[in-house]
């Protein structure tokens, strides 16, 4: 069970499409006369609860619950296979910050990706601290736990995925891509970046252009950089493509 806290994060955990039901609502005063003005939970889900500031602290951990806070179960992780079908997925390699993975996850959904792919181990996790960073866009996203990113990788590509990893020291620029089709687009660790084996996994990869002393950036303003250039890419998309490279398909693989 979790305690998921925020405004928005509440808003969307009510909202058509989430991934959890809400089983209990608690709200400060001035979190309550929020709720209702939007009309959060009215007559779909528990009435509110009222806590004062401390004990929802003390609920969930944590200062930044803006006054309202929902308990839900565990976080329904899709399995693995199911991503496969998506045109755009994300894959997260050994991202560790529970603000990163909320961070992708928010830029994901909102540019459309159908999916994001997580390590089981030596990753962060669907948690109430990942949800805030998402604001509540976790809760939305199909999410799966996947046992080996390369492997992983390789299915994308059986199943017509061209895959695309973001490296610092790659030669080609992001923005230089042909990101239209079905597309994986990898990120790796904060610091280390992908992993040799993950990186061999990939079709090409990608680097994003600096200037002056900054060498990189954070991996979750990476990969909204990477995925609105697929969503761009996509919409100014035409009827003429390179051979080989119909929508979906890979070619010669």
């Amino acid at each position: 069970m979790d305690w998921l806290y925020g405004r928005q994060v509440v808003r969307l955990a009510f909202a058509d499409g989430a991934k959890r039901r809400p089983r209990r609502l608690v709200a400060t005063p001035e979190g309550a006369a929020w709720l209702s003005g939007r009309g959060v939970a009215a007559d779909r889900g528990p009435e509110v609860e009222r806590v004062d500031p401390h004990e929802l602290q003390g609920l969930t951990g944590s200062r930044e619950h803006q006054g309202v806070a929902c308990l839900v179960g565990d976080y329904p992780y899709v399995a693995p296979a199911a991503l496969l079908a998506c045109d755009l997925l994300v894959v997260l390699d050994e991202v560790t910050d529970p603000r990163n993975l909320g961070a992708i996850a928010r830029s994901a959904l909102a540019a459309g990706a159908g999916g994001l792919a997580l390590p089981r181990h030596r990753s962060a996790a669907v948690t109430p601290a990942a949800v805030k960073a998402s604001a509540g866009a976790a809760e939305h996203l199909d999410i799966a736990h996947v046992t080996n990113v390369a492997g992983f990788l390789g299915e994308c590509r059986r199943a017509g995925h061209w895959v695309y990893g973001a490296a610092g020291d790659a030669g080609r620029p992001y923005d230089d891509l042909d990101l239209c089709g079905k597309v994986a687009l990898v990120f790796g660790a904060e610091g280390r970046g992908l992993r040799p084996l993950v990186r061999r996994a990939c079709d090409e990869l990608a680097a994003i252009p600096m200037q002056g002393p900054v060498d990189s950036l954070n991996v979750s303003v990476a990969a909204a950089l990477f995925l609105y250039e697929v969503r761009r890419q996509g919409r100014a998309l035409t009827a003429a493509r390179p051979p080989g490279r119909e929508p979906g398909l890979r070619g010669g693989a």
